[in-house]
């Protein structure tokens, strides 16, 4: 079984049981107020595989599963051996590293949570742009495509839009704070990679 299946499997199943039961959900979801107050460190990591209805989980894992099984298959390539590794550390890193807008902002907001795997997707989406600048790219059931470098440029400036703007409770800084996770992660395990937007 693929990385990216195992983790869309193991969304699907927290996150189903947690709908399904509001205590688990308030157990697991992100709320910085009490990872700080209460030393609930693991919140950092459980919120990622819970989500707010059956919309945001099926958006989530449809995406993460096109693209995670790409970028499987180029650091299988890139890095026999040790891709399994790289492509856990991508997956963790993101979630961990799309938090920090959120925690730094809410640590002191008691009403503040926030659920969901879009800072992971994001660095695995983010990974595959960085390998395949030229890939084209559209949004679902848009019959519009672009390359993946321009698709990657203009969600960047919208999110960080959106995000100084914000008017949902939709965390937008953890969608670019986790792309820009994949791409820096990505680089610093191949650099190589810089080397074709140089040619």
């Amino acid at each position: 079984m693929s990385f990216t299946l195992f983790i869309v499997l193991a969304n699907a199943l927290v996150s189903i049981t947690a709908l399904n039961n509001r205590d688990l959900f308030l157990k697991l979801d992100f709320q910085p107020y009490l990872i700080q107050r209460n030393n609930q460190w693991y919140r950092f990591i459980s919120h990622a595989f819970v989500h707010a209805d059956w919309g945001h989980l099926s958006v989530n894992m449809y995406v993460l599963y096109q693209f995670g099984k790409l970028v499987e298959t180029y650091y299988e390539q890139l890095f026999p051996g040790m891709w399994q590794v790289y492509f856990v550390l991508l997956y963790l890193g993101g979630i961990l590293f799309s938090t920090i807008p959120g925690y730094a902002r809410n640590k002191e907001n008691f009403n503040y949570h926030g659920v969901g795997a879009s800072g992971a997707v994001s660095a695995v989406v983010f990974s595959f742009i960085l390998m395949e600048p030229m890939a084209p790219l559209g949004i679902i059931f848009i019959p519009i495509s672009m390359p993946a470098i321009v698709f990657g440029l203009l969600y960047l400036a919208l999110e960080v839009y959106l995000d100084r703007n914000r008017k949902s409770n939709i965390a937008h800084s953890a969608h670019y704070f986790g792309g820009l996770f994949g791409v820096v992660f990505t680089v610093l395990i191949e650099p190589e990679l810089v080397l074709q937007y140089l040619r």
